[in-house]
Order: structure tokens, then sequence, then C-alpha cells
């Protein structure tokens, strides 16, 4: 049972939209490439389309009615978007779940060292990365300094024009024999994931107390940080610095339909999330919802994972503020609740089609993915979705003309994969994973369609409407 090609729909001359969001995507994550960029930034945006922080609500006396829009944060890294709806809370939400947290590596808290006069940042990777493809890359340092004042330093480096970037070093061909007998996950360690980022002495202080200073080229680090950002070496205790490939997403092909650029997983999935709260109707039938988490790379643990209960808790807050709370209307509303988990899907790769089975595989311009199950071999960590469920969005999409398609993670002994779509599952909720799907997934430059973007930003609209 093949699936159309969704460019079909769009003929030469009608591709305009497509483009556009396209476009917008592009520059969304060339700029927020970790998931506090995304959150201040997407805050942003709610707060100029007319949504109202719900942590101001709380002790007010305002009572959200159909038609509010509220949103919350949740440490800098998770983003909870609310929009009333008509019908009462304890009926279930239509909720849009996604991540925008993705491989990378991170500074450990005490990673500035020398060594033969080279300054070095020493790392350690976050989520599921092949570590070889992190090597002879420029990369960039973005995150947030805290010193014990609490006063935050923002720091990008490495994606601003004229910026320097960085790197891990790789060996030599021609010395890399014993190298390249390896297996690909033994080619390059964990613990040799460190960064070059300097190799100029300190020319101002050769010594100190009598004693020639060792070392001058880390020395010179430190000048160049307390110069440019008030950092000592101290800080970086209370740092969070992720180091992600330098340089914007790009147009990708001869016909530009694909975006080339790093954090597609899943930004690519958390950005029509966001645009489709924006562009829904005033006053939907449901309340609906876009959540957008951190961790889902590592487990989705954390105070900021979805495995938190910062959703349960605004979720019984903004039942308050609405006047309809109480514990059974909260249990009652997550239970009723639909979801589609919005998470990235394998694209079919011909280079690598003994993985898949092609019956059952995602496709580049076929449109949105729908993954019944993930998990491992005997879909163990799954949610599994229900068909009836499955019918119900078959049905809205269609009749809306949505492009969709089925998939699987690979051939059932391959591998395997997980989402946030277990979690939310354990309320009772419908769940079904749904998203784009991607070449090159956690490689730090991955591949999507524009086609499947823009499908997926129609899928999620008309299920926040319709569902």
């Amino acid at each position: 049972m093949e699936r159309k090609n969704a460019w079909d729909k769009y003929p030469e001359g009608k591709r305009e939209p497509i483009l556009q969001f396209a476009e917008k995507y592009r520059k969304f994550i060339s700029e927020c490439k970790t998931e506090r960029e995304c959150t201040a930034q997407m805050e942003r945006i709610a707060v100029q389309n007319g949504f109202l922080d719900l942590k101001k609500l709380i002790g007010s006396p305002q009572t959200l009615k159909p038609g509010d829009k509220v949103y919350a944060v949740n440490k800098g890294k998770t983003l909870a978007m609310y929009i009333i709806g008509k019908q009462p809370i304890e009926n279930g939400m239509n909720i849009l779940g996604a991540h925008i947290d993705s491989p990378r590596l991170d500074l450990k808290q005490n990673p500035l060292y020398e060594d033969t006069e080279m300054a070095m940042l020493d790392t350690h990777y976050y989520g599921g990365v092949k570590k070889y493809q992190w090597v002879a890359i420029p990369l960039a340092l973005h995150g947030v300094f805290v010193k014990k004042d609490g006063t935050v330093i923002q720091v990008s480096v490495g994606d601003k024009p004229g910026d320097p970037v960085f790197g891990v070093s790789d060996l030599l061909i021609h010395l890399a024999g014993e190298q390249m007998e390896k297996k690909a996950a033994k080619v390059i360690e964990g613990e040799n994931l460190d960064l070059l980022i300097g190799s100029i002495p300190d020319s101002e202080k050769k010594e100190e107390n009598g004693e020639k200073i060792k070392e001058r080229v880390k020395a010179n680090v430190l000048h160049i940080l307390a110069r440019e950002y008030q950092i000592e070496e101290e800080d970086f205790l209370s740092a969070e610095i992720e180091v992600v490939p330098a340089g914007e997403a790009r147009d990708y092909g001869f016909d530009r339909s694909m975006i080339m650029g790093y954090g597609h997983d899943d930004r690519v999935c958390a950005y029509p999330s966001f645009m489709a709260m924006l562009d829904l109707d005033a006053q939907p039938e449901r309340t609906c919802v876009c959540l957008l988490v951190d961790k889902e790379e590592i487990g989705s643990v954390g105070a900021t994972g979805m495995k938190s209960r910062f959703f349960e808790n605004m979720t019984a807050e903004v039942l308050y503020a609405a006047g309809q709370y109480s514990e059974l209307a909260l249990r009652r509303a997550l239970a009723n609740s639909k979801v589609l988990s919005s998470d990235v899907s394998a694209a079919f790769d011909p280079n690598y089609a003994s993985v898949s089975d092609k019956k059952n595989a995602a496709y580049f311009g076929r449109g949105l993915v729908f993954n019944k199950y993930t998990g491992a071999r005997g879909k163990s960590g799954s949610n599994d979705a229900n068909a009836e469920y499955m019918g119900h969005l078959r049905a809205v999409f269609d009749r809306n003309d949505v492009a969709f398609q089925t998939s699987e993670l690979g051939k059932v002994d391959q591998g395997g994969g997980g989402t946030i779509a277990y979690i939310l599952a354990e309320y009772g909720m419908e769940v079904i994973d749904s998203g784009v799907a991607v070449l090159n997934m956690h490689a730090p430059w991955e591949i999507i369609s524009k086609v499947d973007l823009y499908e997926a930003y129609r899928g999620y609209l008309v299920f926040l409407k319709e569902a």
C-alpha cells in the first residue's frame, strides 16, 4: 500500500506556502541550538501572539474563559501552552507533545586544562551519538554560566559572523593504521572528545610568587573569558555549556527540497507544533495544548523532562484559573485527552536499505509519519497506540487532505528507539507518535524534506481543531 508523494499536491506555482514555512523554520533552528534558546524564543513569540504567563495569574482574581491563551516555562527549558476550549477541560485536551533537546556534547564541570601548550575543554556526550561523527568539524559553544550571586551569563560563540570555532581533532590517515582496525564504536572514545580552544601563551603574566607559570595557554584563555564574559575558572562549576555544530541550516539538493541542519530531532516537530498553536482559531472546542520538553534524549528524566510533574501541575493550575479545579476533574482531563507525540521517524535511506522493511518505512515527500509503536525488538518500551485512535486520526487527516504515512523504526530485530509517548499514555490518554522523517538522525547534520515539514504543520493544526 504505497502512499502518494505530497509534492504532487503542490505543482510548480503553488509551492510558496511550503517554501515560506520552511524558510522560517530554517532560520529558527539556525538560531536556536539548545533547549534554553528554543524556549526563550518561543516564549517571546507566544507573548507577542497574546499568550499570558500562567504563573502571573496564580493568586489573581482573573478567571480563564474559552479563547484565553496562557503559557508556563519550567526552568527555562520546558514550555507548555494552553488555549482554553469551549468544552469543560475535564472532557479532555488535544495535546501536541515534542522535545526540544538534541544529541550533543556537554562540557564537564571541571573542563579546562592544558596539555603540551594547548588549551582544551573536556566533554561528556549527551544522548545517542556516533562519536566519530563529532571530530574534525567546526563546533560552537552555547549555554549559560551562573555566578555565585545568581547572575546568569549567556554564551554563544561560533555561530555569529567573525566568531572563532572550536573542534575535536582527528588522527591523520598516515598514522591511523591501528585506529582503522577498531570497531566504529571505539574509533573515537568518549573521553577523547575534547575541544581544542587555544594555543597562545599568556604574555602578561609569566611568573607568580617568583615561580614560572606552567600553564600559560590556559591562563591566556582565562584572561579572554574574564575580559569578554566576566567568567573565572570556578564558574564552570555552575555552567551549562553545550557543544553543537557551528553554522546555519542550509537548503539541500539542487531543487532545494530539503533542509540540512543541526537539531531536526526533534525541533522539526516542535516548531510546527508551536506554529499550529499560534495559528489556531480563537475558541477551539476542546482545550488545546502544546508541550515542549527537555531531556528526551537521555530518558525524559529530571525536573525538565517529561517524567517530571510539571505538565500535571500546570494543568491543575489551568483548571483552577478556569474555575473548574478538583482532583477528579484533573484526573478526568488527563485521561480523556488525545495526544500526538510529535517525534521524528527514520527516513528510508537507499544507501542503507538492508536495515528497513520497505513496506513499513517512512519516505521523504510522503508527509507526516505515524509510528503506531516504537520500542526495541519485541516492542519493548513502546506505547503501541490503539487501533481505534489510529482509525479516528485517519478520518481527520483524510477529511482535510493531509498527506501522511505509517512506519516502523527499522526491521524488527535491527534496533529501536523511544519517545515521550509512553509517559503520557500512563495517564490513560490516547497517544500515538507522529512526526517528520529524518535522514542522518542523531548525526551533527540531519536532513528533512520541506513538504513533510509543511504537512506536519497542517496535520497538527487540524488535530488541534478536530481530534
